[in-house]
């Protein structure tokens, strides 16, 4: 455990040596992602590039089982940090492992029990159905690894380790940049092989995570089974945190399957756009969400310390940071769009589509970073309602209104536009949220009664 970084670092210096490690990882898989979508469009077929976009709801359900454990986890754990409490930060992190496997089994069973009606459901077409299925089945089969190594990153990051959550992250995504063109293209195995090289890496990334645990002089955690404790509210707490978490990724799964419903009534050939665009808008996304989940520890530990001065400039340094680098990506991407989306195919009306969905989806950029800050920073403190909000409003109650009534008066453009909008939101919701939150800790602060109850207060 890194205590230094926590409590004595300058505040500038303490978010970039917690949230650099973090974005490199998150860079490191966007780069998966750019080079998974660049060997499915050399194939020459978008309803291959279709069916990746189509997939995209289960996986983002994946990881929100993981993040039930890895976010609720983490947040338990780096709050017991700073009160002290080691003992009990050990019995989260073998609770959450366990528990991680116990999901990934479930999912595993249903899932391929249920495979054909889910991939009507999520909106193939006969053109494309056959390419979901191929994919879908080897990613339901490496349900258990893909759970854990998105847990375990996130509890490693808890006790100030984020060059070791880094290092796991980067192990799995290297493996899969270097077997995907193996797959697909050497073998010719298409979407088959990338969901093939998608679950060995995650597999890779798993044994990394497993290694560092069972080194005793890396950590205060640990996965063993002897600790494993759901009493004593560390099941609740954690599910408390981590379920509003989970809901947000499995609300951006629905939410996606939606808008590719909407989506398909146009043709394949704009679900095949859209998959570009969404992908290449993961830069700037996981960007933002690395920063955040670099700053998320720094807030657990200093909340639970009843160091609020500390947390605040975690929180408005990572906030200024977040924003001037989400701008000059913006600019980057509105620029130069029709370049970036002919690397990834060679399909004029494709390109012509993607480069108008990449301009309109990363308009809403550099302000959404804050977003996440805020969120996290929530989750961070135990405050559960408060993400559970933000989480519903993003992909839930604004944006899936948002696409019908788009479509309804404005078609494709309206439903292009759902997402900037839902987007901006949120943003403002999160915003107001947060300067009440402060309001609230800064009167409890004064009157010497701040609680480091985990609850919603």
């Amino acid at each position: 455990m890194n205590e230094d970084v926590f409590e004595r670092l300058p505040v500038p210096k303490a978010v970039i040596s917690m949230a650099v490690p973090t974005m490199l990882g998150m860079f490191v898989s966007i780069m998966y992602n750019l080079v998974d979508t660049f060997f499915i469009g050399q194939t020459g077929d978008p309803n291959q590039v279709a069916a990746i976009s189509l997939s995209m709801p289960v996986f983002f359900m994946l990881m929100a089982a993981g993040n039930i454990f890895g976010v609720g986890g983490g947040s338990l754990i780096a709050r017991f940090l700073g009160a002290g409490e080691r003992h009990r930060a050990k019995n989260v992190s073998a609770y959450c492992f366990i528990g991680c496997i116990i999901v990934g089994a479930v999912f595993t069973v249903v899932a391929l029990l249920f495979m054909e009606p889910l991939l009507r459901v999520i909106g193939t077409s006969d053109n494309t159905i056959g390419f979901t299925r191929d994919y879908l089945r080897f990613l339901f089969i490496g349900a258990i690894p893909t759970i854990l190594q998105f847990a375990l990153g996130n509890i490693v990051r808890a006790e100030g380790a984020a060059k070791q959550a880094m290092t796991g992250m980067m192990v799995g995504t290297v493996i899969n940049i270097i077997l995907n063109p193996i797959m697909i293209s050497v073998l010719g195995l298409g979407v088959m092989g990338s969901a093939i090289a998608t679950v060995i890496a995650n597999t890779c990334a798993l044994a990394y995570y497993i290694y560092y645990f069972l080194n005793k002089n890396n950590t205060v955690l640990s996965i063993s089974p002897k600790y494993f404790m759901a009493k004593d509210g560390i099941a609740k707490e954690v599910l408390k945190i981590g379920i509003p978490s989970s809901i947000a990724d499995f609300l951006m799964g629905i939410a996606t399957m939606f808008f590719n419903i909407y989506l398909a009534h146009y043709g394949d050939n704009p679900i095949a756009a859209m998959g570009i665009a969404s992908r290449c808008f993961t830069l700037p996304i996981l960007l933002q969400i690395g920063l955040a989940l670099g700053v998320q520890p720094l807030v657990g530990y200093n909340f639970a310390a009843k160091n609020l001065q500390r947390m605040k400039e975690c929180i408005r340094f990572a906030s200024l940071f977040t924003f001037i680098m989400s701008l000059i990506i913006t600019v980057i991407f509105v620029i130069f769009a029709s370049p970036i989306i002919k690397v990834f195919i060679d399909n004029a009306e494709v390109i012509s589509l993607g480069t108008y969905f990449l301009r309109a989806t990363v308009s809403i950029c550099p302000v959404l970073g804050i977003y996440f800050i805020f969120t996290f920073a929530f989750q961070a403190m135990g405050k559960a309602m408060p993400s559970l909000i933000l989480a519903i409003s993003r992909q839930g109650f604004v944006f899936i209104p948002a696409v019908i009534i788009g479509n309804a008066f404005f078609g494709l453009n309206g439903i292009v536009w759902a997402g900037p909008l839902a987007d901006a939101v949120s943003v403002i919701m999160s915003a107001i949220m947060f300067m009440w939150m402060v309001k609230k800790l800064k009167g409890q602060n004064s009157r010497g009664t701040l609680s480091l109850e985990t609850g919603n207060k």
